[in-house]
């Protein structure tokens, strides 16, 4: 089945089934589960879901940046933007920003990734810069008391997205922002009974 349709974007072109990328390395994808979502809560309570998602995303080596609940092509849907780690790398980071349309039995999940590349840590440091070290590093705002993974600080935040247009984060954000425009839920998904928890 197609769960939806509309994810192809002006910019990326195919490089698989279902997978796009573009000139920036940054890599869209669509999938299909075709088992019941391991959401953790409700998308109706949102702060155990963000308290949760931050949990295991920081257990997992990486940080949670943001997490919402919108609506993507009439059925509601989990918005998340993740960091990791590069795998074998020093340094740099990749942002994932997703949207989870889950329904009782499966779900369908389209992805962006956008991994740093070259000189890393600009819009980092920079902010760390105008804003100083105290205002920089904050607990996290979903759960206060995680530790681990990457630290949730001041760079993160969509404020600074057009101060670096071109920085992964931004990019991710302006990709999520087009998907949430174009993307349509095909009739027979959207038929299918709702995730509940």
């Amino acid at each position: 089945m197609r769960a939806l349709h509309g994810v192809e974007l002006p910019g990326f072109r195919p490089v698989d089934h279902d997978v796009w990328a573009n000139d920036e390395g940054d890599v869209l994808s669509l999938h299909l589960f075709g088992l019941a979502p391991d959401l953790p809560a409700s998308l109706d309570d949102g702060p155990a879901l963000r308290a949760a998602l931050t949990r295991h995303t920081a257990e997992a080596g990486g940080g949670l940046i943001e997490a919402s609940v919108k609506t993507l092509g009439e059925l509601p849907a989990l918005r998340q933007i993740v960091k990791l780690p590069l795998p074998g790398q020093p340094t740099g980071q990749a942002f994932i920003g997703s949207f989870t349309v889950p329904r009782a039995t499966c779900s369908t999940v389209v992805k962006i990734m956008a991994p740093e590349r070259g000189t890393t840590g600009i819009r980092e440091a920079t902010v760390m810069a105008q804003v100083g070290h105290e205002a920089y590093f904050r607990p996290h705002p979903y759960a206060p008391e995680v530790q681990g993974g990457l630290p949730f600080h001041a760079a993160d935040h969509v404020q600074w997205d057009a101060q670096f247009p071109d920085h992964p984060l931004s990019r991710v954000r302006r990709t999520l922002a087009d998907l949430a425009e174009v993307v349509q839920v095909d009739p027979g998904f959207a038929a299918l009974p709702p995730f509940s928890r």
